[in-house]
């Protein structure tokens, strides 16, 4: 069996309300899909896998269809699986983990099918090659999901191992930071790809927006600051191919910016997390640090772009009235201060969002964890001007 000549099922996840973005990213990489409430389904061959790992900013895992099973309970499953050839896909002296999500009337607990599941590929491998690979729960070597609804079951082969939203760069987090993929896809939902000009991120935190800002205006690939690939431990893995691979996207990544982004916050520590996490990024020279209020925020003189905050939004009973003047000021600082430029505000409470003082152009929903979002997007104008109407289709 060939993973890297054949065309086969790709399935890429993806959190709640991003397949949009995930979509488009996949259609400028050639691999144009349909979209699903959780991810995108396209068609594609192992290399295929390869290329959309090493460049996606909103996928979290690239799922290559492997076989689809009838299984009534878990006995019938691992019985299926051990007809599969794990033998031409899985080294015999490498290491494989099994993950799964499982509505089974016969399965508890997800851990017993990834346990029945493992114990049947090994026994596989062992019966043809005489020695059976390592296993375990960490994603160190070869990775297997398993889809199991009912009595059907997709068998995937996981090309990605540990999320694709482990960028590796972030070693100091800070309170509450946002996820890679949720960032980058705030970043890409401002047009910042498209339309260039200044990024500014007040209220900055651990940084992950200005850096996800910056490998998008440095079209850099995201995967180039991954140490590893679960598709790196299958058998027919074409290393000096994917080290080529590396090298094209190493290349076309600019080396240089035109424009400035700068992350901001009042706290001090919470600059020091972001300039950090952004040289473990190696883009720490591409981004301006300062520690100030929001409201004082450096902006350039010369020049527009965008500026995107992430306030709290009172997660706790009682906290929104002591947000309320910040929102506010918020509404006063993209007055005052960004005229000409756009601005978004993420936030989890349309309440606090109405504070803000501004009719939002338009309403893009989001998900950060379970909490439902809004970045809300600002035509900020010079003067007096009536906002435009939202866009038919955009989300309220």
């Amino acid at each position: 069996m060939s993973l890297f000549a054949q065309k086969r099922p790709v399935l890429v996840t993806c959190p709640k309300a991003l397949p949009p973005f995930l979509a488009r990213e996949m259609a400028a990489l050639g691999l144009p899909g349909r979209e699903l409430a959780a991810g995108v389904l396209t068609e594609g061959d192992m290399n295929d896998c390869i290329a959309l790992n090493l460049r996606l900013r909103t996928g979290h895992r690239v799922l290559l269809e492997l076989a689809r099973l009838r299984a009534k309970d878990p006995n019938a499953l691992a019985e299926g699986l051990g007809r599969l050839p794990w033998e031409d896909i899985i080294p015999a002296d490498g290491h494989v983990t099994v993950d799964s999500s499982v509505q089974n009337e016969h399965v508890r607990d997800s851990r017993f099918a990834n346990q029945k599941a493992k114990d049947a590929i090994v026994d596989r491998i062992l019966s043809r090659k005489g020695r059976r690979p390592d296993s375990g729960p960490e994603p160190v070597g070869a990775c297997v999901f398993l889809h199991w609804r009912e009595d059907a079951a997709t068998v995937y082969i996981d090309t990605t191992g540990a999320p694709l939203a482990r960028r590796g760069y972030r070693k100091m987090p800070h309170k509450a930071p946002l996820q890679e993929t949720l960032a980058a896809g705030i970043v890409l939902a401002t047009g910042l790809a498209e339309r260039g000009g200044h990024f500014l991120s007040p209220m900055c935190g651990s940084g992950t927006l200005a850096v996800e800002a910056a490998l998008v205006a440095l079209n850099r690939a995201p995967g180039l600051l991954r140490a590893g690939f679960a598709f790196e431990h299958l058998l027919g893995f074409d290393a000096e191919g994917y080290a080529a691979l590396r090298r094209e996207a190493q290349a076309a990544s600019k080396k240089q910016l035109d424009i400035r982004i700068i992350a901001s916050d009042i706290d001090p520590e919470a600059v020091a997390a972001a300039r950090q996490n952004a040289r473990t990024a190696g883009v720490e020279g591409h981004i301006e640090f300062a520690v100030c209020d929001f409201s004082e925020s450096p902006v350039p003189d010369e020049g527009v772009g965008v500026c995107v905050l992430n306030p709290e939004y009172g997660g706790r009973l009682g906290d929104a009235p002591r947000l309320e003047p910040m929102y506010a000021g918020i509404g006063d600082f993209f007055k005052k201060r960004l005229a000409g430029w756009r601005g978004f505000v993420f936030t989890g409470n349309p309440d606090l969002a109405a504070k803000v003082g501004l009719k939002p152009r338009r309403k893009t929903p989001l998900f950060n964890a379970k909490i439902e979002c809004r970045l809300l997007e600002y035509e900020l104008y010079q003067g007096t001007r009536r906002t435009p109407k939202p866009e038919p289709g955009e989300g309220e």
